[in-house]
């Protein structure tokens, strides 16, 4: 017979690290988690999204409504996302979420009840609970939820239990009646290119072999030097950039190519599919939803973005800003804010090699942008020539 005490042991010792957030119900689940010793090695952290801006933040909208088994699942998610964002070791990360309206100190009209759902980078789980309305007090419905809470927690965190009733003790068997009603749903995940299409994570590491990596989270990614493009083909010049520009930074820099864009429409899955296979075998790349060099700044902070002059020429264009020069600088003040800064290679342009020296940088944002030499890059080749066979 194992006690609740016991099976939380059993949670802290299995190599889980998440974040919960509750709302409503399951302040009791935090009190037993944070009363076993171990917490620390599951709990990165709580957080109480009472208050409805507290929830639109968590989130990221407003619910339709606050207690509903989709509003669970995308606390649950919310806090999957922050949990890999606090991480600091090597642990899978989870969510772990639950929103309630239960008996209170006033008589209430509608039903009593209480969702809770859980996500990993699996899938997810969700446990809808319709409670018997007038048979339990507060204090009851509280437990009885928290401890629907612990369970879900063991059960993503891959920790085998036997649910039993345990007289003294709050017991693993809920004690529900005929009259309540818990409904219990899992699922898995789309691919990590689906769910980047469909706008759900924010980066995908495809590594040499071709394979996706989980999908990540904005700062969760740390790499030191990217080149952005289109790879529409990925060419000789390409590859010459990276080369010249690991040289210079003394550290990898791998591709980056957005599945957005800002003025075409999005990459169908099949057009991903085939501009990554052709850097299977060769390079790594990484897919993102940044179309934009301050969007890439706040999933890459501390990044050397390595780009052509053509590009530096539109980054400090305010005709590119929509002709607004206000928008431009606090683009720029973004990038820089994230501690992000360019390498740029020459190019050849109407007859004459162009270089950084060519490009108008505003006051005060030159300190961003270093040049790569002549002498270390030049390839007089472009993805346009290519695609129209010039």
């Amino acid at each position: 017979m194992i006690k609740t005490a016991d099976l939380i042991r059993k949670i802290h010792d299995a190599p889980h690290q998440g974040v919960l957030a509750v709302a409503g119900a399951g302040s009791q689940a935090v009190a037993w988690l944070l009363g076993v010793g171990g917490a620390s090695r599951t709990l990165l952290e709580v957080v109480v999204p009472y208050g409805r801006l507290s929830m639109i933040d968590l989130v990221g909208f407003e619910p339709e409504q606050f207690v509903s088994e989709t509003t669970a699942l995308s606390m649950a998610k919310a806090a999957f996302h922050r949990a890999e964002r606090l991480l600091e070791g090597d642990f899978p990360a989870v969510g772990l979420a639950c929103t309630a309206t239960i008996a209170t100190d006033r008589p209430k009209r509608g039903e009593h009840r209480g969702f809770i759902a859980t996500w990993d980078v699996n899938g997810w789980n969700t446990y809808s609970l319709l409670l018997t309305k007038g048979h339990r007090d507060r204090a009851g419905e509280e437990a009885l939820l928290s401890n629907l809470l612990v369970r879900a927690l063991a059960h993503i965190s891959q920790v085998d239990y036997s649910p039993v009733e345990n007289e003294g003790d709050i017991g693993l068997g809920l004690g529900l009646i005929d009259t309540d009603d818990l409904q219990v749903e899992s699922g898995a995940h789309a691919s990590p290119l689906q769910r980047l299409i469909a706008g759900d994570i924010d980066t995908v590491k495809v590594d040499q072999d071709g394979n996706l990596g989980r999908g990540q989270t904005p700062g969760a990614l740390s790499i030191p030097g990217l080149l952005p493009g289109s790879f529409n083909p990925w060419h000789s010049g390409h590859i010459g950039m990276v080369q010249a520009a690991q040289e210079i930074l003394g550290t990898e820099v791998i591709y980056e190519l957005s599945v957005t864009n800002v003025d075409k429409l999005p990459l169908a899955e099949e057009e991903i599919t085939r501009r990554l296979a052709q850097f299977k075998g060769q390079a790594s790349v990484v897919l993102t939803r940044a179309e934009t060099y301050w969007k890439k700044a706040r999933l890459f902070p501390g990044c050397t973005f390595v780009i052509g002059w053509d590009t530096a020429i539109r980054l400090v264009a305010p005709r590119y800003y929509g002709d607004d020069e206000a928008a431009m600088f606090k683009a720029l003040a973004q990038i820089w804010a994230g501690d992000c800064s360019f390498l740029v290679a020459g190019r050849e342009e109407g007859g004459a090699f162009r270089t950084l020296d060519d490009v108008l940088v505003p006051q005060g944002f030159r300190p961003m942008f270093r040049a790569i030499p002549e002498s270390a890059f030049r390839i007089d080749i472009s993805s346009t020539s290519l695609r129209s066979g010039g």
